[in-house]
């Protein structure tokens, strides 16, 4: 895995000056947050989704150096996506969730038409490496108006500021119910910060994502 340090910066755009622009329908990528006692709802959410689930997915979760390795193979046994760490410079496929790795902090990239991973040890954001907002914005920079962005559980305000520039840029935020969410700190924080697309319970997600997918199909 590659150590090295990025040239990011976070974008800090207040809500009353950035302007979004029109969102499209068909995401090509889902970029989900949440903390590190989110397990179970994302395996609520990927429990749900199949191999053949169109979009692929990037994940950042708050993970201490010392998090266990086994993370990708605990959903591995709950999904029938590919989970797997992701790693520098590996290229985005569907079918696949790619896990922020332990420690690091992940960039979205765009390499002509195709999305590509990228790992930094840059300081942490907001006590957070993982971040989400470092994850959220550097996707929302890669794919504009073609991302989706998905803020789950969590006790701090980690993913706020990147939801607002997937808004800016044209993307679509949706937001976890706080009311299902075991720290609702993270999601209300983002509904808080910008008027999200949808506040869906937990349960909710996941045919919300198939729904999603099946647009896109239609779209192709």
């Amino acid at each position: 895995m590659l150590e090295r340090r990025s040239t990011w910066s976070p974008v800090i755009e207040p809500r009353d000056r950035a302007t979004p622009r029109p969102r499209n329908p068909t995401p090509e990528l889902i970029a989900i947050g949440c903390s590190l006692g989110g397990m179970n709802a994302l395996q609520t959410i990927l429990s749900h989704l199949t191999r053949d689930f169109c979009i692929p997915i990037v994940v950042a979760q708050h993970r201490h150096r010392k998090s266990s390795d086994a993370l990708p193979e605990y959903f591995r046994r709950r999904t029938d996506m590919k989970v797997v760490d992701a790693e520098d410079k590996q290229w985005i496929e569907p079918g696949h969730v790619y896990l922020a790795p332990a420690d690091y902090h992940l960039f979205i990239e765009r390499n002509g038409a195709r999305g590509e991973l990228s790992l930094s040890v840059d300081d942490a954001v907001r006590h957070s490496r993982p971040s989400i907002d470092v994850l959220f914005e550097s996707a929302a920079e890669a794919y504009g108006d073609r991302l989706l962005g998905i803020v789950l559980t969590g006790a701090n305000d980690d993913g706020a500021r990147g939801a607002a520039r997937i808004k800016a840029l044209g993307g679509i935020v949706v937001a976890q119910d706080p009311a299902t969410a075991e720290a609702p700190a993270m999601p209300r924080a983002t509904i808080d910060a910008v008027q999200v697309d949808r506040i869906l319970r937990l349960e909710e997600i996941a045919p919300f994502l198939i729904e999603v997918c099946q647009t896109t199909l239609s779209h192709s």
